[in-house]
């Protein structure tokens, strides 16, 4: 009884913990489409897919292995205390028990058929692609992305990670750059570019209108959906493996050389958000972020006209514009809620 008794009110613990730690998690991230400095749990998702995803791990899986990692804590806790050498001296020489045999084998069973049936419905619900409205196709490149948009009369996005050197060259300009980091090298040059493109994350020069930037995460052209629209994704790359990941989509996959594999999603929620590559591809892997606008269909098409012209900077400036007011303007914003 005592037994039981424990195990109520530490799993009742352990689970009320949990919650409450996913719910701060989504409060923090639901409108970030990033992650956060001490995140718990999925960044908010924005596609129904993601949504399932998150409800398959949250409410399913993870309360499956709370459960069981706290019974086996308790119960080896029980046997420690109670057939301790002090108090069972004399051991049982009991090497059988059928029932006991029959009920380990068969709860795991239960166990694993409980979370196959809604996998198997959530990996069938991913690959049921429907209509599409917006084709787009990414290609992966070392160390970048190109994104085509073939119903759209085939504008092509080419996007690089913005970089320190970057930033402080846009706020400097090229002659006072090279006067301040022209002889540094090496580490010496990496901290001193850190430290003078710190504050332009926030406030960044007129070259990307103003926009806010998050490092290691924005891109100099940033790609455009429209919102509560279904977009299929053709991927593939021109050297080696990759894969293009949104977690807030739901999206991860393979972009393989010679051959194209698919995706599909359907934002629901304006906002701009940011995915990387997951794959070990290279000395630049990190240096391959996604960053996705999910738009008005009014400012997607303006934006088209734009990436059709190849005024990237007007293209940028339409984008910033259409989610101003969505997306936080600084990681205390993000992170807030937490105080």
């Amino acid at each position: 009884m005592i037994l039981k008794k424990l195990a109520g009110r530490v799993s009742g613990a352990g689970l009320s913990a949990m919650a409450a730690l996913a719910v701060t998690a989504g409060d923090v991230l639901a409108a970030a489409g990033q992650p956060v400095s001490g995140q718990i749990g999925f960044q908010a998702p924005v596609t129904e897919v993601a949504e399932r995803i998150n409800w398959f791990h949250n409410s399913l899986v993870n309360p499956i292995i709370i459960a069981i990692t706290v019974f086996v804590l308790i119960l080896m806790a029980y046997v420690m205390y109670r057939f301790s050498e002090k108090r069972n001296p004399t051991p049982s020489r009991v090497t059988h028990n059928t029932a006991l045999e029959v009920a380990w084998t068969v709860l795991p069973i239960v166990i694993l058929l409980i979370i196959a049936v809604p996998s198997f419905r959530l990996l069938y619900f991913q690959y049921s692609y429907p209509k599409p409205d917006i084709t787009m196709k990414a290609i992966a490149n070392a160390w970048f992305w190109e994104h085509e948009y073939p119903d759209n009369g085939n504008v092509k996005v080419t996007s690089n990670m913005i970089t320190d050197e970057e930033l402080v060259k846009a706020k400097l300009g090229e002659a006072e750059f090279n006067k301040q980091f022209g002889k540094l090298d090496g580490v010496a040059r990496y901290k001193a570019l850190y430290a003078a493109a710190e504050p332009l994350w926030l406030t960044p020069p007129e070259k990307y209108a103003g926009s806010r930037l998050v490092r290691q995460l924005s891109v100099d052209n940033e790609i455009a959906i429209p919102v509560n629209k279904v977009v299929h994704l053709l991927i593939t790359s021109k050297d080696v493996i990759h894969s293009w990941t949104i977690p807030s989509f739901g999206s991860k996959i393979q972009a393989v050389p010679g051959r194209t594999t698919a995706t599909w999603f359907k934002p629901t929620k304006e906002g701009i958000y940011y995915g990387q590559c997951s794959v070990l591809c290279g000395k630049e892997h990190a240096s391959m972020p996604i960053a996705v606008r999910v738009v008005s269909e009014k400012a997607f098409n303006d934006w088209l006209a734009a990436a059709k012209a190849r005024d990237w900077k007007r293209a940028r400036t339409i984008l910033t514009a259409a989610t101003a007011g969505i997306e936080p303007r600084d990681v205390a914003e993000l992170t807030s809620e937490r105080q």
